[in-house]
């Protein structure tokens, strides 16, 4: 039985800088990718981040890029998300998830066995 559990999320000052973690069990973790989405309320889930099983192959967000750093340890099964100069437009629950399926590395359809999601509220 995989599970994925997200945890590292809380309330930071816009400017802030929070590091989310990501650990999975059930497969070998190294075997597959792992990517990040968030959702605000009333929007719908969207791509943050991937990283490959490696590790050597990094894509994100375009409206992302520079503030937010993927990685991940393979010996602790665990993934990562830096986030740095924070901002308010960043809230929301941030979730992980394995990438099963080829295609598009921001589609949500390719990625099965979600976290519960943790919370992340950047204030003004």
């Amino acid at each position: 039985q995989v599970q994925v559990a997200e945890s590292g999320g809380g309330l930071v000052q816009a400017g802030g800088s929070l590091r989310l973690s990501c650990a999975a069990s059930g497969r070998t973790f190294s075997n597959y990718g792992m990517g990040w989405f968030r959702q605000a309320p009333g929007k719908e889930r969207e791509f943050v981040a991937f990283i490959s099983g490696n590790g050597g192959i990094t894509f994100y967000a375009d409206s992302l890029k520079g503030r937010f750093t993927i990685s991940r340890d393979n010996a602790k099964n665990t993934a990562y998300l830096q986030m740095n100069s924070l901002k308010p437009e960043d809230t929301a629950v941030y979730y992980c998830a394995m990438r099963y399926y080829t295609g598009s590395y921001s589609d949500v359809r390719k990625y099965a066995d979600w976290g519960q999601g943790t919370q992340v509220t950047v204030s003004s």
